[in-house]
């Protein structure tokens, strides 16, 4: 008896290798792992306005950082007679344009596609230590005032933060905080004091997503380190929904910067909508274009229906294997299914039964005329191409749609069947004629039925990998020595 350590590694391997694979593509890349699965997607627009003053000019504009919660799927910049590029200056990325003669009013636009995704994750890069402000006085002994009224009652970066945000937002603020809000606006006077204590902090641009918005200007936030990590706060005491902060900016450098131009400004509008998550998949990750996305539009539609086949052969080694069903042929069933695909369930069947059906009459005549094998199926053939023609005229004529679907049925497959019929039919007589032709109608539906599942199509195109474990089944099935369901109901007598 062989061995089955060596079968027993290489299914494993296969198990592992497809899932692993499969899950691997899933994480990295976010093809969903179910169908129909939709995400929301932000499309926010920068409009940026200015007075060009009829020479050369140049527009800057700041871009949000790589962040978690956040995954960009696409960006794109509309300004007609502009040049454009994407650019870094100082870890900040930028969108510029660029003119070489510009004059009166300029409106250009940057438009950002992002979704929201808890599980995108960046680690941020550690601050350096912060530098000790130096202020002039009096704002210095208020300051160092202000700190030593609320260290005492913090007891890390966050709760410092909390407190600071209410004596800044106090209905009765102390002198010490009137006299610095005098002089620093909240967030720049939060971020100093904030150094001061010793705890990394920086003014921050952030825009908050709201569907159908328009004209909505940045808000200045203060981000502190605690934890590895970044945190937002609004000195202002608000508390927006963290999940729609989107941070627009976290350097030095202004949102806009304009050379050449006047009385420059940038405005941002959003909206919102759902969209497959599988086509944003296949809008983004550069890796994914090894997939079967990367191909052209009518190849995708062929893979789609090749991809099926092996769940099909699966099914057919089922039914074989441990049911016992006769068939005619061993996988003739597959591409029946196939067929059943492209035609559907009834449509298929009925057509399929009718041209078998008038095949065999007509095979029951070329018997008479004792033809060579080649020559039989040749002509077969033939007959069948002018059987599915004549069907799909009076079908059309009729005006049942469904017939012209005939045409998807394999011709080659088709003369095959009938000729095997019919030799069974003269050797073994019509009733294994009917136990064959009836078990191959069979085996095709269940396969159909279970290749026709949404749930197979998409990972059978967008995993296709998992065919490794359909192939791991297969070859368990392949040792399987033991009953089929049909025996035992043959020799339930001799268990009496």
């Amino acid at each position: 008896m062989p061995q089955r350590g060596p079968l027993i590694f290489i299914v494993v391997l296969l198990l592992v290798a497809g899932i692993g694979t499969a899950w691997y593509r899933h994480t990295t890349y976010r093809i969903p792992l179910l169908p129909g699965v939709q995400q929301t997607v932000w499309q926010v627009e920068a409009r940026v306005e200015y007075l060009a003053q009829g020479g050369a000019t140049q527009a800057f504009l700041t871009l949000p950082p790589d962040q978690s919660g956040f995954r960009v799927v696409g960006e794109a910049g509309a300004s007609p007679g502009f040049g454009f590029d994407l650019n870094t200056r100082d870890t900040q990325r930028q969108a510029h344009w660029t003119k070489r003669f510009a004059q009166g009013e300029q409106i250009l636009f940057y438009k950002l596609d992002l979704v929201r995704d808890p599980g995108y994750e960046v680690l941020p890069d550690p601050p350096p230590p912060p530098d000790t402000p130096v202020w002039e006085e009096p704002y210095q002994t208020a300051a160092l005032q202000l700190l030593q009224s609320v260290m005492p009652i913090s007891a890390d970066a966050r709760s410092l933060a909390r407190q600071l945000t209410q004596e800044l937002t106090a209905a009765r603020q102390s002198q010490n905080v009137a006299l610095l809000l005098e002089r620093y606006r909240p967030a720049t006077l939060m971020t100093t004091l904030l150094n001061a204590a010793g705890i990394p902090a920086r003014s921050v641009q952030v825009l908050e997503l709201e569907d159908g918005r328009r004209r909505q200007d940045l808000r200045e936030f203060v981000q502190f380190w605690q934890d590895d990590a970044w945190h937002l706060v609004d000195p202002g005491g608000t508390s927006p929904d963290p999940a729609r902060l989107l941070l627009w900016q976290t350097t030095t450098p202004s949102v806009l910067e304009v050379l050449g131009g006047s009385r420059s400004r940038v405005t941002f509008s959003m909206i919102s909508q759902i969209r497959p998550a599988a086509a944003l998949t296949n809008e983004q990750a550069p890796g994914f274009d090894l997939s079967l996305y990367s191909l052209p539009i009518a190849e995708q539609g062929m893979f789609k229906l090749i991809m099926l086949l092996p769940v099909g052969a699966l099914v057919v080694a089922l039914m074989r294997i441990l049911v016992g069903l006769k068939t005619s042929g061993t996988f003739m069933p597959v591409l029946i299914a196939l067929a059943f695909l492209q035609t559907n369930l009834l449509p298929g069947l009925t057509s399929f039964i009718l041209v078998v059906a008038i095949g065999l009459l007509i095979r029951s005549y070329l018997s008479a005329l004792n033809l060579l094998l080649v020559a039989r199926i040749a002509t077969l053939v033939v007959l069948v191409i002018g059987i599915i023609s004549i069907v799909s005229v009076i079908s059309y004529r009729l005006g049942l749609m469904a017939g012209l679907t005939i045409t998807f049925f394999p011709m080659i497959i088709l003369a095959w069947t009938i000729e095997r019929m019919s030799i069974t039919w003269e050797e073994e007589g019509p009733k294994e004629v009917v136990v064959q032709g009836g078990g191959s109608l069979l085996v095709a539906t269940l396969a159909f039925l279970v290749m026709d599942q949404a749930i197979v199509r998409h990972l059978a195109f967008n995993f296709p990998e998992l065919h490794l474990c359909v192939l791991a089944c297969i070859l368990m099935l392949g040792r399987y020595t033991g009953y089929r369901l049909m025996e035992l109901r043959r020799f339930a007598v001799f268990n009496r």
